[in-house]
């Protein structure tokens, strides 16, 4: 499947892939939204099926251009870019935005999920009973991970790694956020906030020359967390792929009716109007993460009691995130032909 893209489509899968990315750190949004109502769901599950046996036999035999070529290494790299460059740029937009402007920022993605939900179900075909019951399957299971309590921090290696498998969910499994589930797991902080953080604050060190990290036993461990999270992430990737790849090709409309009730389960993790509900330790006292920020267990959901401006600039948001996924489509049907790897 190694085909033929121009250099604005390159440029276009980059920003997919930063969007991705920075979807993927949002609790209650789900990377895998973005790729499939940008379109390129399907390609990216297909390309991580062969992350394989014989991709490692091409890697070790030093076939690196047959190997690349296999992987479909030309669309994973583009992607991959862009969640890259996400994670130290748009995903710290997004802390900002959601520190200064939470409610209208909920309410774009909340728009934005609404929007997913239409422009998956738009090209279903027919319901029958099955698929509905399907899709009834995927709301309550989305609704029920809603509402779980969260667990407490754990930092133990295994722990750590099986967090990394079960957190790219979120990329391979429209409507399940990986950093929602991360939040459940107690690790969201650790795992997306300080490790991240120490890498970050790694480089610097290094780019000015200075390898005094190495004796900080702290940010050690922050870096071996890291690693061991990515390996769980990279594991449950390729392995979950596998599994999507087979199910998709043998219950394709099944497995579509159930990742439409999961998106729409999911609206109430994404529902703008709560509060925080903050974590305390045994003395009565706000816990703090590593970068002094209060540590958010959980929200308590509501209604807007009266119609002020703070409520309709967040009705108007949610009208723009529908806009914002709509739009795509018009893209996609403005296209003349279908863009190829």
């Amino acid at each position: 499947m190694q085909q033929t893209r121009t250099f604005s489509d390159k440029i276009w899968l980059v920003l997919k892939g930063l969007f991705m990315g920075a979807a993927n750190k949002v609790p209650g949004v789900s990377g895998g939204v973005v790729a499939f109502v940008a379109g390129f769901y399907e390609e990216f599950i297909y390309s991580l099926q062969k992350v394989n046996r014989k991709a490692f036999a091409l890697f070790i035999n030093g076939r690196f251009k047959s190997f690349f070529k296999y992987i479909n290494g030309r669309f994973l790299g583009l992607l991959i870019l862009g969640m890259v460059i996400s994670y130290f740029s748009v995903s710290k937009i997004l802390d900002y935005l959601l520190v200064h402007y939470e409610l209208f920022v909920w309410s774009t993605f909340f728009g934005m999920i609404i929007g997913s939900i239409y422009f998956i179900a738009k090209d279903f075909g027919e319901w029958n009973r099955t698929y509905v019951a399907y899709l009834l399957c995927g709301i309550i299971a989305g609704v029920s991970i809603s509402f779980l309590e969260p667990a407490r921090q754990n930092s133990n290696l295994f722990f750590v790694f099986f967090c990394g498998i079960i957190s790219v969910s979120g990329m391979t499994l429209p409507g399940l956020s990986g950093s929602f589930i991360l939040i459940l797991l107690g690790n969201y902080v650790l795992l997306l906030v300080d490790s991240v953080n120490a890498l970050f604050d790694t480089f610097s060190d290094l780019v000015q020359g200075d390898t005094s990290f190495i004796s900080n036993p702290e940010r050690v461990q922050m870096l071996k967390i890291l690693a061991v999270f990515t390996l769980g992430s990279l594991t449950g990737l390729v392995s979950l792929s596998h599994l999507l790849g087979y199910v998709l090709k043998r219950f394709k409309k099944a497995t579509y009716a159930v990742i439409i009730g999961f998106i729409a389960g999911s609206l109430g993790v994404v529902w703008p109007w709560k509060t925080k509900q903050i974590d305390y330790d045994n003395y009565g006292n706000i816990k703090s993460d590593a970068n002094g920020n209060e540590i958010i267990k959980g929200y308590d959901r509501y209604w807007p009691s009266d119609f002020s401006f703070e409520t309709f600039w967040a009705i108007l948001f949610i009208f723009v995130g529908i806009a914002l996924v709509l739009s795509l489509d018009i893209y996609h049907k403005k296209k003349i032909s279908p863009t190829d790897v």
